[in-house]
Parts: C-alpha cells; sequence; structure tokens
C-alpha cells in the first residue's frame, strides 16, 4: 500500500534505528496535529504573521518524512507576504491538511502508537 510519507527518508534520518525512528514518529504525532490547526486557525483568522510562523516550523518536519507538500507550504509562507486573501491558499491549506492527516494514520499504523 502506497504510503504518503517515505519511511525511506526516515529511516536515512535516523541512521536505520528503528527505535529512534519509532521517537521521531511519536515526536511528529504529538507535535504536529497543534501546530497544523494552528497554521489552520491563523489562515482562517487572515493571521499572516502566524501562519507563516506555523508553515515555517512545521516544514523541516514534513522534509524530514518525505510528505509531499513542500509547494503547498511555500505557497503558504508566501501568501503570508502579500495583500491576497486566504482563498488564495484554500486549496494549498487542503492538500496539506489532508496529507498530514493521512500520515498520521499511517504513522499509529507503523510504529504502533
Amino acid at each position: 500500500m502506497t504510503r504518503h510519507y517515505s519511511k525511506e527518508s526516515l529511516s536515512e534520518v535516523a541512521g536505520g534505528d528503528q527505535d529512534f525512528m519509532a521517537i521521531v514518529a511519536k515526536t511528529f504525532l504529538e507535535e504536529i496535529p497543534p501546530d497544523l490547526q494552528a497554521m489552520e486557525d491563523a489562515i482562517d483568522n487572515d493571521n499572516k504573521e502566524l501562519a507563516y510562523q506555523f508553515a515555517h516550523k512545521m516544514k523541516p518536519n514534513l522534509e524530514m518524512f518525505g510528505i509531499e507538500v513542500g509547494k503547498d507550504i511555500t505557497a503558504i509562507e508566501a501568501w503570508t507576504r502579500t495583500s491576497k486573501n486566504k482563498m488564495t491558499v484554500s486549496e494549498n491549506l487542503e492538500k496539506v491538511v489532508s496529507s498530514v492527516k493521512k500520515v498520521l494514520v499511517e504513522l499509529k499504523e507503523d510504529f504502533n502508537l
């Protein structure tokens, strides 16, 4: 079954250490959902500064897990420096939220968390 994250990418970061991979996955499961929600709320409230902070904060973790939303996170970051309304990034936000939620389920399954 196709995964929405790259176990190989995670393994590379962890040096192949399965226990460390599980710790990193657990940390991701703990830290990313509130950050994702905060970014959603910030965009919904048109709080561009806060939206940028959370998008930027999540970016390295999303990259480390090989989650294919880099362009969408970058688009959200770029939007925060414009006067465009939040509808401009609604598709990007939806892709990030959808992808990350799928990864959360997959990590729980793959690491028995």
